[in-house]
């Protein structure tokens, strides 16, 4: 006779929000991972990866939320980096080559 097992979904949820794996999970639930995508599948009609992808995305958004504000509140270097991500902005660099002439010895002896 197997054990019933109940879990916490906030708890899932919220630690899957904040990019936890769901081996991760799991062990701190003190079940095998196996287990919890069973019961995910069962639960929510969906495999683990589906629904792992959902709740990161939640946790993505705030996130980047938090990134913006940071930012409007003038965080420089999120300003830049924000700018770079989603505005195709890019630091510039030049390169400049001389001509340069490379003279080998074509008697290389012992090699």
């Amino acid at each position: 006779m197997s054990k019933k097992i109940t879990i916490d979904w906030e708890f899932v949820d919220e630690k899957l929000a904040n990019f936890w794996e769901g081996t991760e999970i799991a062990s701190h639930l003190g079940i095998h991972k196996e287990t919890l995508y069973d019961h995910v599948k069962a639960k929510f009609k969906t495999d683990f990866s589906d629904y792992k992808a959902q709740k990161r995305a939640k946790g993505e958004s705030v996130l980047r939320e938090l990134q913006l504000k940071t930012a409007l509140d003038g965080n420089v270097t999120m300003q830049i980096w924000l700018g770079k991500q989603y505005l195709g902005q890019a630091d510039k660099s030049e390169i400049k080559q001389k001509d340069i002439t490379l003279n080998f010895d074509a008697n290389l002896k012992g090699l």
